[in-house]
C-alpha cells in the first residue's frame, strides 16, 4: 500500500491538481494510468521471459506496444466516461451507482489479466499470440480440460484467479475513495473543456494513429523483426481481430479426401496424405539474375482492353507491347478484389475465405513465399498509398524478408485522391528507386487509379488528351458506370490514364542501365463485372468470369515473344517469373510455371475461380467451365466457346473441390519455412 500511496502522490495527484481535472476526470484518470502501467507490465514480463533469441529491447516495440494498450485501455475508459456523466448514475452520486462501477472495473481490470495469462501460456505452446482459435479447445471440452490439467498447475492459477479478483476489488474500491476526496471544479467552462479533451484524447487513442487507416494488428510488422512484432501486439487486439474468422477453417477430412487429385496434377514427389505434404523441390538452370518487375495494375479487365478487339482502343500501348513479349489472353485471378489478387499473386494460394480477405486474418499471413527464395536480390514493393489498407502490410513486411515497402509518405508527390499519389507519380518514383540499386532486384508495383473516383491530375489529363465518347459506343464495349455518361467516360479514361502510365514507365526504363537485363510482367489485379457483348464469351458474362479475367503480359528484351491462348492462372506469377530468373525454389502451394506448361502439351490447363458475388467456385479450362454453389447443391459444366450446357464429369468436380479445399487448409498451413 505504501507503493500505491507514492504512485498515486507522484503521478496521478500531480496530474490532477496541475491540468485542474473535475472529480469525474481524476477517477478515470487513475484507472487509465493504473491500465496503461499493467499492460505495459506485461509486455515488458513477455519479452523478457519468451526472448530465446536474445532479441533487443528497442523504441519502437516499446511505442508500437503502447499505441495498442492505448486503443483497448481507451475503449475500457470511454464506456464509464460517456455514461457516468449522467448524473443519476454517477459513481459520486449514491452507494449503488458507486457499487456498480466498482463491479465494472473489478471486471475490467479480471478479464485483462485472464487475457494476459491465457495470452502466457498459448504463446508457450503455439508460438504465437493469443487468437480466436483457443476458443476450438471448447468443441472438446472434456479433452482441452484433460490436456490443462496434465500440462499446466491449474490449481495455482485458479487460486491466482480469485486472488487477483479480490485485489481488484480493493483495488477500485481505494481509487474511487481517494477520487472522492477531491472537489469537482465550480466552473463549468472548465468543465466543458476539460471533458472535451479527455473525449479526444480516448477518440485518438481507439483509432491508434493519425492516417487514413485505423491502427491494425499489420501495423506491428512494421518493425520487421517477427518476435518484436509478437511482443508489440496486444493479446485483445489479436483475439478480437480473429474472432470473425473462427469458423472460416479448411475441412481437413475433405482435403484429405482431395489429396490424391491434387497430388496427381502438380506430380507430388512425396505423396503423403496424411500429412498433407505440398513441398516439391524446383530446379533451374542458372542465369545472369535478371532483374524482375510485377506491375499489378488495377481493374484491368479484359474485354475493356484493347487486347480483346474493343472499339474504342483504350490499350493501344499495351496491345502494342504484347506483340513483343510473351502474352496470354486466358489468365483468371482465383477471385475478385485487390486484396484477394494480392494474395494470389505473392502465396500462389487463392483467397477462398468467404469474409472480407485473406489479407486481414492474423493467423494466415504466415505464409511460404516464393519471392523470399530470390536469393541475392534486393525486394521492394511500391504501393502509391497506405499498405494498412486490407492489412496488405501484414503479408508484405510479414512475409517477404528485407522487404524494401514504399508508401505514400515516402515519395515526393502529392496525394490525389483516396488512394495515395497517382499512378504516373508512382511509376516514376519506383524508376528512380530502382534505378539506384546495385544488385539484382525484384519489385512489386501496385498501381490504383483505374478505380472509382478515377482520379487523372490535370498535367497528365492535358499529356495523355481527354477523349469523351458517346454514352452508346461506351455501352457497346462494354464501359457502363450506371448508364451515367459522365461517369462511364470517366471510366473509360482513367483505362486510357492507365495505359498513358504503362507506356511513360516503360519508355523511361527503357533509358536506364538496368533495362536491358530486367523482366517485366503486366497483370490485372481483377477484372470488372460488366456485359463484354461480342467482345468475350457470353460464357464469361453470364458467369461473372468477366470480374476474373485479365491480360497477362511478360515483356523483357531477353525474351522472345510469344502468344499463348490456353487458361492460366494469376497464382502463377512467381513460379513462371522464378524459372524465366533461373531461381531454385521450394514450392508448397498451387501455382505453375507458365512457360513449362507452354511447351508441354500433357499437363492441364486450368484456372481455380471464387465467385464469392453468386457464392459458387469452379475450374475453368481451354474448353469448358465448371461451377459448384456454395449454398446448394447446385453444379453444372459449360462449354464457354458454345455457350452450352454439358453432363457433368467427376473429373471437373474432383478438380474444383480439390482446389477449392486444399486452398482452404493452405491458407492456415504454409508457414515459412525453417
Amino acid at each position: 500500500m505504501h507503493f500505491c500511496n507514492c504512485f498515486y502522490y507522484l503521478i496521478v495527484n500531480a496530474l490532477t491538481h496541475y491540468l485542474k481535472l473535475t472529480q469525474h476526470l481524476k477517477w478515470l484518470l487513475q484507472h487509465t494510468v493504473l491500465l496503461l502501467v499493467l499492460c505495459m507490465a506485461y509486455r515488458l514480463f513477455f519479452f523478457k521471459i519468451n526472448n530465446v533469441s536474445h532479441a533487443t529491447l528497442t523504441v519502437n516495440m516499446v511505442l508500437m506496444g503502447f499505441r495498442y494498450d492505448a486503443r483497448f485501455v481507451a475503449i475500457i475508459i470511454a464506456i464509464p466516461f460517456l455514461l457516468s456523466t449522467i448524473k443519476v448514475i454517477s459513481p459520486f452520486n449514491n452507494t449503488i451507482t458507486q457499487r456498480v462501477w466498482q463491479v465494472y472495473f473489478t471486471l475490467a481490470y479480471t478479464v485483462l489479466t485472464l487475457f494476459f495469462v491465457t495470452d502466457y501460456y498459448y504463446y508457450a505452446y503455439r508460438n504465437t499470440r493469443l487468437d480466436a482459435e483457443v476458443l476450438s479447445y471448447g468443441k472438446d471440452a472434456r479433452i482441452a480440460a484433460q490436456m490443462a490439467w496434465q500440462s499446466y498447475p491449474v490449481m495455482y492459477i485458479l487460486l491466482g484467479v480469485v486472488i487477483i479478483i479480490i485485489a481488484n476489488w480493493i483495488l477500485t474500491k481505494w481509487i474511487y475513495k481517494r477520487s472522492k476526496r477531491f472537489v469537482a471544479l465550480a466552473y463549468k467552462p472548465y468543465r466543458v473543456i476539460a471533458n472535451s479533451i479527455f473525449f479526444a484524447l480516448l477518440t485518438l487513442a481507439s483509432y491508434g494513429k493519425l492516417s487514413q487507416f485505423p491502427l491494425r494488428w499489420s501495423d506491428a510488422a512494421k518493425l520487421n523483426n517477427d518476435y518484436a512484432t509478437a511482443c508489440a501486439l496486444n493479446p485483445l487486439q489479436t483475439f478480437f481481430s480473429s474472432l470473425k474468422y473462427t469458423n472460416d477453417r479448411a475441412n481437413i477430412v475433405l482435403t484429405k479426401q482431395y489429396y490424391s487429385t491434387i497430388a496427381k496434377l502438380y506430380n507430388l514427389p512425396l505423396q503423403d496424405s496424411a500429412a498433407l505434404n505440398y513441398k516439391r523441390q524446383i530446379t533451374a538452370k542458372p542465369t545472369t539474375k535478371p532483374n524482375i518487375v510485377i506491375i499489378l495494375c488495377e481493374s484491368y479487365s479484359y474485354y475493356k482492353s484493347s487486347m480483346s478487339g474493343n472499339a474504342l482502343n483504350p490499350t493501344p500501348y499495351f496491345d502494342s507491347l504484347r506483340k513483343q513479349g510473351i502474352f496470354f489472353s486466358n489468365c483468371f485471378t482465383p477471385a475478385y478484389g485487390t486484396a484477394r489478387g494480392v494474395w494470389a499473386t505473392l502465396t500462389g494460394i487463392p483467397d477462398v475465405t468467404p469474409i472480407k480477405t485473406a489479407t486481414r486474418i492474423p493467423r494466415a499471413v504466415n505464409q511460404h513465399i516464393i519471392m523470399n527464395q530470390f536469393e541475392g536480390y534486393s525486394k521492394h514493393y511500391f504501393i502509391g498509398g497506405d499498405a494498412t489498407w486490407a492489412n496488405i502490410r501484414g503479408v508484405l513486411s510479414n512475409n517477404i524478408t528485407n522487404l524494401n515497402l514504399y508508401e505514400q509518405q515516402y515519395y515526393n508527390a502529392p496525394a490525389v485522391d483516396v488512394w495515395g499519389i497517382s499512378d504516373n507519380d508512382l511509376l516514376s518514383n519506383a524508376t528512380q528507386t530502382l534505378s539506384k540499386q546495385n544488385k539484382p532486384f525484384v519489385a512489386v508495383i501496385q498501381t490504383a487509379n483505374n478505380h472509382r473516383p478515377y482520379t487523372i491530375p490535370a498535367a497528365d489529363a492535358t499529356a495523355m488528351g481527354i477523349i469523351q465518347q458517346p454514352l452508346q459506343a461506351l455501352l457497346a464495349n462494354g464501359y457502363n458506370v450506371g448508364n451515367d455518361s459522365i461517369k462511364t467516360n470517366e471510366e473509360y479514361n482513367s483505362m486510357r490514364y492507365m495505359d498513358y502510365c504503362i507506356k511513360t514507365f516503360m519508355q523511361n526504363a527503357a533509358k536506364q542501365n538496368w533495362y536491358s537485363n530486367t523482366i517485366f510482367l503486366l497483370i490485372g489485379d481483377h477484372g470488372i463485372r460488366g456485359n463484354g457483348g461480342t467482345l468475350i464469351p457470353t460464357t464469361f458474362t453470364n458467369k461473372g468470369l468477366t470480374c476474373m479475367h485479365v491480360p497477362l503480359l511478360i515483356y523483357s528484351p531477353l525474351l522472345a515473344p510469344a502468344q499463348h491462348n490456353f487458361v492460366c492462372s494469376q497464382i502463377d506469377v512467381l513460379p513462371t517469373l522464378a524459372g524465366l530468373a533461373g531461381i531454385q525454389y521450394t514450392n508448397t502451394t498451387l501455382g505453375r510455371n507458365l512457360i513449362q506448361l507452354a511447351s508441354d502439351s500433357t499437363q492441364p490447363n486450368y484456372a481455380f475461380i471464387y465467385n464469392l458475388d453468386d457464392k459458387e467456385y469452379g475450374v475453368i479450362d481451354n474448353n469448358y467451365y465448371y461451377y459448384q454453389k456454395q449454398l446448394t447443391k447446385e453444379n453444372g459444366l459449360i462449354n464457354w466457346h458454345t455457350n452450352k450446357p454439358q453432363a457433368v464429369t467427376p473429373y471437373y468436380t474432383n478438380l474444383a473441390k480439390g482446389i477449392y479445399n486444399t486452398a482452404s487448409y493452405m491458407i492456415y498451413n504454409n508457414s515459412k519455412l525453417k
